[in-house]
């Protein structure tokens, strides 16, 4: 099943810093969520983007995950050659995600 079967996702930056959240539609399924998105896997599924760490922050109210990625946006916004400066796409790559 892919993540965005069961839930969405937004993106913001700071700096060279990417963060994601990732809502369950369902809070039924937060906890499948939670036990299969682990820091680990998503910097093992953007490993050709984040070169640093990846900290997962649980916000288990509101059936949400938030991924703090560092050295995730070439430099950031005024050093990057990225297309995509500010990592907006990084939320819907991440929806694509296997678990």
């Amino acid at each position: 099943m892919k993540l965005w079967e069961i839930a969405h996702s937004r993106t913001g930056d700071k700096g060279n810093i990417s963060n994601i959240s990732l809502i369950a539609y369902d809070m039924k399924d937060f906890e499948l969520i939670r036990e299969k998105v682990t820091p680990d896997k998503v910097k093992e599924f953007f490993k050709d983007i984040v070169k640093g760490e990846v900290v997962r922050f649980e916000l288990p109210n509101v059936g949400a995950l938030n991924f703090v990625m560092y050295d995730a946006l070439g430099g950031g916004v005024t050093r990057s050659l990225s297309l995509d400066k500010h990592g907006k796409s990084l939320s819907s790559y991440i929806l694509e995600m296997e678990i």
